[in-house]
């Protein structure tokens, strides 16, 4: 018996490649929800690093994810019903972040938080596990990447409009580190779904990225919501 196909649209890639801003404005366009996982992600991992939890001891890292709620809703993060939403962009964040990405225990548990959030919706849901592990029924997968500088480039951009103390070279470093360990983790490790389009953003603009997903979205829903001829017996 099939699989249902689920009305799930995911864009996975490394950091750096725009899959927040696509998936958005992708969103946007569609009319459904945004899914924007590695927003969970740095909200437990902001938990953790408020309640000085040991980022090494993965049972601490278990509990934790399993005492606090994460809620997503009108482009806001909230973490035990506090907007967080400016606080877990940080560097700080986003270099503590791999070990709660690497915690069993962690990712089981927001995957159940995605896999709801899913439920009732239409989703467009980014992020780096999402076609090959949260939604491997997706109606529509896209991986989308970019050279190491460009996303370099958009990452330090990013911090300097926050007001972040870092340096070009740094973020390099950071993002070159964090594409080995996602790449090689032994859980969900990164890496475009068997049937994934991927889509390389290097040297193109936010539309011109989010127009050619789109396209071939329109054209699978199109697919779908057409009548399908009779088979004879």
């Amino acid at each position: 018996m099939n699989q249902p196909v689920l009305r799930v649209v995911t864009i996975d890639g490394p950091a750096g490649a725009g899959k927040s801003s696509v998936a958005r404005s992708l969103a946007g366009r569609l009319g459904w929800r945004l899914l924007d996982t590695g927003a969970m992600y740095r909200a437990v991992t902001w938990a953790a690093l408020r309640d000085h939890t040991d980022l090494t001891c993965d049972e601490a890292l278990g509990t934790l994810a399993e005492r606090v709620s994460v809620r997503l809703a009108n482009g806001s993060v909230y973490l035990d019903g506090e907007d967080v939403t400016g606080r877990i962009r940080s560097v700080e964040v986003t270099r503590a972040s791999r070990y709660l990405a690497d915690n069993p225990r962690v990712r089981a548990r927001l995957v159940r938080w995605q896999r709801d959030f899913a439920d009732d919706h239409e989703v467009v849901a980014e992020g780096r596990d999402q076609g090959t592990v949260v939604f491997p029924h997706a109606f529509c997968k896209f991986f989308l990447t970019a050279s190491l500088a460009a996303r370099g480039e958009r990452r330090f951009a990013e911090f300097q409009a926050r007001g972040e103390a870092i340096d070009y070279e740094t973020v390099l470093g950071d993002l070159e580190r964090r594409d080995r360990h996602d790449e090689a983790r032994a859980i969900a490790p990164m890496r475009p779904a068997a049937d994934a389009i991927v889509v390389d953003s290097t040297g193109l603009s936010l539309d011109e990225v989010v127009n050619q997903i789109e396209r071939s979205v329109r054209l699978r829903l199109d697919a779908l919501m057409s009548p399908q001829p009779a088979v004879g017996r």
